[in-house]
């Protein structure tokens, strides 16, 4: 029996839509955490149809599949249509809400959709409509199955699409022929974008998480003093040229996306562990943060949902921004120093129109009118605000000034990579890679492109004893900002601190990188010889690369050669 059937709550709807045209406000956050139902009529404008009806309709066809299909016609890839509606309901309600259980629910439709070959008549009718309808399917499957990464189930996918695609091109001649085979070419790019494989002994590909484990996050030690914070809402914005994407999702992006979700976990195993400091009244914890996925977005669109998300952030919660965009730096000399004139980032400018015509030129004495200037996110400093900018000109938000007292943090990119390095952009940048898979970016600045299992599972247990100790090196920190320890409380931005500061120590000790603008920075900045260039920290990282026998690509002596 097929899971899913029952009409799930309404979720607040709190992503993006697609943007490929107008977007409207965000609804309103309600207040009260008991959701009522959709109604029929909120379902019709939706998707034309109730989910009630979908639903009944399938529990019908499975009790009674050869009476429905006799008094009432329907053929299989109808029967097809109705699993991929709710499918895509369930789909949509995971991006809307950031609960993984609605993603299993969306698995489950399209996986019975594949299991029962709902869609194997379609080949056979003579209307490319239909055709299309499948490919489709197969589209959507593939982006939930990445999602929950299940990257076996992918690989066939990708496999079946490919000879869907080729015989729809060999029976139709359609205008679309170009755009379905593009889309093969860039789910295959986004599926290969990982420079590390690691392997089993049988050299079959393993398949590596970077979701938030249960033991991935440093544990807060008894006299730990940190912030009571907790990651509520994060903005992940993809805008950078060439990138290597999928279904408006770049590398870049779906990388931060898996940062920031859990790994799901068996009841008996979410036990307290010893050690941690849980208090017993303390609130349950949402899953995972919301989120909104903005993919090259306007400027307007960008502040639209920052607002939104803004108003509606709840007491002792913190913003994420994530920026992965170009850079745009400043034209000409200013007299002055202000949040305008170290330019920013690049927001998308084709669907910006003023009198019906698109804007191409401007003053070289105005500012760009299409970035996103550290000066824009002034306002929503008034509450807690955690950044990550990975751009050609990251520095740009160097210069913050804290104007409300607020918990503010900016973890900023190297604005320069080594030429050696360079080539790799197009699958991801080496930045957001660290914050998403330190282990992999480590192992990829070392010059290595594989590893067996066995070894791969030694380094992760050394990099977590490494993040243990860069927690401690920032909890005793004499001189540190308060604003880092504000934010240490939360999970997701203790492991994101730990990381950061785990690739900037790397950075600086690796031979190739000896640039200033080779090494990631912050706001505020933090204290060097306390933790990024820490004698004990560097000592680690030494003996990590002694494990993996490639210590000549890194420094002995890092603290001489400044």
């Amino acid at each position: 029996m097929v899971r899913g059937a029952r009409q799930p709550q309404q979720p607040r709807s709190r992503l993006a839509p697609r943007l490929t045209g107008t977007v409207e406000k965000p609804p309103r956050k309600r207040k009260s955490r008991d959701l009522p139902q959709y109604g029929q009529k909120q379902w019709q404008s939706y998707f034309g149809r109730t989910f009630d009806v979908y639903t009944k309709l399938w529990k019908f066809q499975q009790q009674h599949r050869q009476v429905l299909d006799n008094r009432y016609g329907l053929k299989r890839w109808q029967i097809g249509e109705i699993a991929s509606k709710i499918g895509q309901l369930y789909y949509h309600y995971y991006l809307r809400t950031s609960e993984t259980s609605y993603l299993n629910e969306a698995f489950s439709f399209y996986s019975a959709i594949r299991q029962r070959s709902y869609y194997s008549q379609v080949n056979k009718e003579d209307r490319p409509e239909l055709v299309v309808k499948k490919l489709r399917y197969y589209a959507r499957f593939i982006v939930v199955c990445l999602l929950l990464n299940k990257m076996d189930v992918v690989k066939d996918l990708v496999k079946e699409l490919s000879d869907e695609i080729e015989d729809y091109t060999h029976r139709f001649n359609t205008e679309d022929q170009v755009e379905w085979n593009l889309v093969l070419q860039e789910v295959a790019a986004f599926i290969e974008a990982d420079p590390v494989m690691v392997l089993n002994d049988d050299n079959t590909i393993v398949i590596t998480s970077n979701r938030l484990a249960e033991t991935g996050a440093p544990l807060l030690e008894q006299g730990m003093i940190v912030g009571q914070l907790s990651l509520a809402d994060a903005l992940i914005i993809g805008n950078c040229n060439n990138q290597v994407k999928f279904s408006e999702l770049t590398v870049d992006m779906f990388r931060m996306l898996q940062a920031l979700e859990r790994e799901p976990m068996n009841l008996a195993s979410q036990m307290n562990k010893p050690g941690m400091q849980e208090s017993a009244d303390k609130p349950t914890r949402r899953e995972n943060p919301h989120k909104y996925l903005l993919y090259k977005p306007t400027f307007s669109q960008l502040y639209t949902f920052l607002a939104a998300s803004f108003k509606e952030l709840p007491a002792n919660s913190v913003l994420l921004i994530y920026l992965s965009a170009t850079g745009v730096f400043p034209t000409g000399r200013s007299d002055s120093e202000g949040p305008y004139d170290f330019g920013g980032v690049l927001t998308n400018s084709n669907r910006d129109i003023i009198n019906g015509d698109a804007i191409h030129k401007r003053n070289q004495s105005h500012k760009e009118m299409h970035c996103l200037h550290p000066g824009d996110l002034y306002p929503f400093t008034r509450k807690p605000l955690f950044i990550i900018v990975d751009s050609s000109n990251s520095v740009a938000y160097k210069n913050f000034t804290n104007l409300f007292g607020q918990p503010l943090v900016c973890l900023l990119s190297p604005t320069a990579y080594p030429k050696a390095l360079q080539d790799q952009s197009q699958r991801g940048s080496l930045f957001t890679l660290f914050l998403n898979n330190p282990l992999m970016a480590f192992l990829f600045v070392s010059g290595l492109s594989s590893m067996r299992r066995g070894l791969w599972e030694k380094c992760q247990e050394y990099l977590r004893k490494i993040n243990r100790d860069i927690a401690q090196l920032l909890t005793h920190s004499r001189s540190i900002d308060q604003a880092f320890l504000q934010f240490f409380g939360d999970e997701f931005l203790r492991l994101l601190l730990t990381r950061f500061i785990f690739c900037s120590a790397t950075m600086r000790m690796h031979k190739i990188f000896r640039e200033t603008r080779n090494y990631p920075e912050s706001y505020p900045q933090l204290p060097r010889d306390e933790t990024v260039e820490n004698p004990h920290l560097q000592k680690h990282i030494l003996e990590l690369a002694s494990i993996l026998d490639v210590r000549n690509v890194f420094l002995e002596n890092t603290i001489d050669d400044y």
